[in-house]
């Protein structure tokens, strides 16, 4: 991977912080008074070439530190780019690897330390302050790397956040699209069933069938249309979302579809059911009649709903099982799934099965007092 104009003007920071402090402080040097120039020469050149390597030290960064440090026993001008060095390698190789090679920086100094030296001595202050460099270096590299470490974990837990709310987002589109459309579709599939198997009914019974078809498919079009304006559109949002009170006109909309459907209500405000508890609860019914309507056609429909503040919403739908080989319309399969998703989400609980003839959605619902 090539590298960006971020990590070249980088490189390029590093080749001109090393060289300049070589030459700031090459008058610290203790040169050998019978140092020939030509040596102090290849010293200043062989600093030069160490400086020019660190443009290397992305590739090679071990290697570079290592040979820099071999270098440096016997150079003065290349502590500069060896410091560069070992930075590096602390920023971009495990704690480990730095680790081995701060053993090999301050291999020197038990040999030091032999020499007994002269705590006054220039030649003491120079090797401290080489050793203490060398810490600096390696420390500032270390939490250079400890803090690209974190702020990488943190934009990983912030793109897996904003993904999990896309997908959550996502889901609760596609929710409201089976609650509804399901809805929709299942009423226009009985009445056009009605109008293909009945065609000799009286007229008015004929216009009214064609109306709620027309009005159905509309409908759907419609909230099809809503929603993937949504999707399009992610600071949309969908109209006003059903409570409890709407129950009633859905139940309204089922019998005049036909559907035999009984309801038992015992709650005292439904106004004062919490938003979301009620629609929660709205959607349980919704579902139920659909599914009622595909797979029950005919069968006498039971809605329970009863609660109160600190027991929560308790919603049952109850509907006969259809003898075998009666029509049914086709179904995905996915809808109570759903739907026990959408109650687990309302922190409620949802059971559905067999109870006798009978089959049975339960749903309770929290409802704080």
């Amino acid at each position: 991977m090539r590298p960006s104009t971020r990590d070249r003007l980088a490189d390029v920071g590093l080749f001109l912080a090393a060289a300049g402090f070589s030459v700031l402080t090459a008058d610290s040097v203790v040169v050998d008074p019978g140092l020939s120039p030509t040596l102090l020469a290849a010293d200043q050149a062989t600093g030069a070439l160490a400086c020019g390597a660190l443009f290397l030290r992305r590739r090679w960064p071990v290697q570079l530190a290592v040979a820099l440090l071999v270098a440096g026993t016997v150079s003065h001008f290349v502590t500069g780019a060896t410091l560069a060095a070992l930075y590096t390698v602390a920023v971009l190789r495990p704690p480990r690897t730095t680790g081995w090679l701060a053993v090999l920086a301050y291999a020197p100094v038990p040999v030091f330390l032999a020499r007994a030296p002269d705590p006054g001595a220039e030649e003491t202050d120079s090797a401290l302050t080489y050793f203490a460099l060398v810490a600096a270096a390696l420390s500032w590299g270390l939490y250079v790397r400890s803090r690209r470490q974190l702020v990488a974990s943190l934009r990983e837990r912030a793109e897996r956040a904003a993904e999990e709310a896309r997908r959550e987002a996502r889901e609760g589109i596609a929710r409201e699209m089976h609650d509804v459309l399901a809805h929709r579709l299942s009423l226009l599939s009985v009445h056009a069933g009605a109008l293909e198997f009945h065609p000799d009914a009286p007229r008015e019974e004929i216009r009214r069938a064609a109306g709620v078809v027309r009005d159905s498919a509309h409908q759907a079009l419609e909230d099809l249309r809503e929603v993937v304006g949504v999707l399009r559109e992610p600071g949309g949002a969908l109209r006003p979302q059903p409570v409890l009170a709407d129950v009633a006109r859905l139940v309204e909309e089922a019998r005049e579809a036909g559907a035999d459907v009984v309801t038992e209500w015992r709650v005292a405000d439904p106004g004062a059911v919490p938003a979301a508890a009620g629609r929660t609860a709205y959607r349980v019914v919704q579902e139920c009649l659909t599914n009622a309507r595909k797979h029950a056609a005919g069968q006498r429909v039971t809605v329970r709903v009863a609660g109160e503040p600190g027991d929560g919403l308790a919603v049952e739908v109850r509907n006969r099982v259809p003898g075998a080989g009666e029509a049914a319309i086709p179904g995905g399969g996915n809808g109570l799934v759903g739907l026990a998703e959408r109650v687990r989400l309302a922190d409620g609980t949802l059971v559905h099965g067999r109870v006798g003839g009978d089959f049975r959605v339960e749903a309770r619902i929290p409802w704080a007092a």
